[in-house]
């Protein structure tokens, strides 16, 4: 449409030029009329040169317009992501009607202050859309009309540029000021967030404070909804062993076997009883865990350090031999990082009755050790190696409950208790193969 005005305006020039021209050849001499006709050919080549220029400038606004316009579809698009979000947040507030009335008149409060921000910015968005109207009715217009035919072709012209250039500049500003508004909403709906985030978190400490203080031991969630351990799974009400999905702090979520007992949750971390797993690995596999919680399994170094390191945990041993006779003994318990080799810090705890010493580390602790890792107190000996699969290992003669499992007792016999197999020696300096073991920790304040 712009192009078939712009062709008009020049032809109409280019009539009133000619006519002020003569147009019998014997008017002047042959040299005016030629000098004339050059004259109209300089005048029609900058009207076509003036424009196309217009043109130009045209495209540019079109170009700058069309920009705009996909910025507000942005701009709106995530403000409907900012409603959806203000609206879970109000459903999972309503959802939590027991954290009381308090909480739900901030949630409306802060719902209905988005709300209105909500509709200043709409607001802002439809001028926006108006005016980019107006601007765009302007542009296209017809740009000469009957009372303009009078004037000459050039300053009419430039008169035009220059209008269309203030309207450009006007149409800029506008848009860095709408610009520094959207931005000013933006950090004020962050604010908002900040503090539904912030009241939530006071929220969830009085909830914390009030429970402590009615004698209740519950403990929170992590953040993304799993427990921290199974002994948190028996405060909120789990009474069932089996396989559940827990998240230690700063940890990824991992399945672990629980076992529920009337004094609270263990989480087991090493299991043997039929000899159906290879305990015989490297410490890749020591590091990651391995086996099936359904039967026998190691729940990995890096599993059972996240687990300690959340607090003072105990550490329950349990173990049977091939004569079915049964011991336990109880430890406070923590296990280092991978840094530190995964050391393991045992003491005996006060609760145990067993006068049996099952494992001992000493003071300092004693580093994790596989057949590729030889971290043992032995110098010239790889006791991993040599006794078969991995343990914290003083010398080679205390303990290894990730031996081999003895699958023929009277060859074990035979051979005098082979230190291959998995064993423990007692302060009577008896070595006893097992048949059974089981390791499970769970937190110090678990009743006794």
């Amino acid at each position: 449409m712009k192009m078939p005005k712009l062709l008009i305006l020049l032809l109409i020039i280019l009539v009133h030029a000619g006519a002020s021209f003569p147009t019998e050849r014997r008017a002047g001499p042959s040299r005016d009329k030629h000098a004339s006709w050059d004259d109209v050919n300089v005048l029609a080549h900058g009207l076509l040169q003036l424009g196309q220029g217009l043109k130009e400038h045209v495209d540019k606004t079109k170009a700058q317009m069309r920009d705009i316009n996909t910025k507000l579809k942005t701009f709106n698009s995530t403000v409907a992501e900012l409603k959806r979000k203000q609206q879970e947040q109000d459903e999972a507030l309503k959802a939590r009607g027991e954290e009381g009335e308090e909480r739900v008149k901030m949630a409306a409060e802060l719902a209905e202050e988005v709300r209105v921000k909500m509709e200043e910015v709409k607001k802002q968005s439809e001028d926006m859309h108006s005016r980019m109207d107006r601007l765009e009715e302007v542009l296209t217009e017809p740009t000469l009309d009957g009372s303009n035919s009078n004037h000459s072709g050039d300053p009419f012209i430039q008169r035009l540029l220059a209008a269309q250039n203030r309207r450009i500049d006007q149409l800029v500003e506008k848009i860095k000021q709408q610009q520094d508004k959207l931005e000013k909403q933006s950090l004020h709906l962050q604010s908002l967030q900040s503090k539904v985030a912030h009241k939530r978190v006071k929220s969830h400490q009085r909830r914390d404070e009030g429970m402590a203080l009615r004698g209740e031991a519950e403990q929170s969630k992590t953040t993304s909804g799993f427990t921290r351990d199974c002994h948190d799974l028996f405060l909120q009400g789990q009474r069932a062993n089996g396989i559940y999905t827990i998240q230690p702090v700063s940890s990824q979520p991992f399945n672990v076997l629980c076992e529920m007992a009337s004094e609270g949750g263990w989480t087991i971390i090493q299991k043997r009883q039929d000899g159906s797993q290879n305990f015989n690995k490297l410490w890749g596999s020591y590091k990651n865990g391995f086996g099936s919680l359904n039967g026998e399994f190691w729940l990995g170094l890096e599993n059972i350090h996240s687990l300690s390191k959340q607090g003072q945990y105990i550490l329950q041993v349990e173990l049977s031999d091939q004569e079915g006779e049964q011991q336990a003994a109880r430890y406070q318990f923590q296990v280092e990082g991978e840094e530190k080799m995964f050391a393991l810090h045992l003491k005996q705890d006060s609760s145990s009755t067993v006068l049996e010493e099952i494992m001992n580390t000493g003071a300092s602790g004693l580093p994790f050790s596989t057949a590729d890792r030889d971290n043992d107190l032995v110098a010239d000996i790889n006791c991993a190696e040599l006794l078969s699969g991995g343990w914290w290992f003083s010398s080679c003669g205390e303990s290894n409950l990730n031996g081999r499992y003895p699958r023929r007792p009277s060859h074990i016999r035979r051979q005098q208790y082979s230190r291959k197999a998995m064993f423990w020696t007692s302060t009577k300096g008896q070595n006893n193969s097992l048949k059974t073991t089981l390791l499970k920790i769970a937190p110090a304040t678990i009743k006794h």
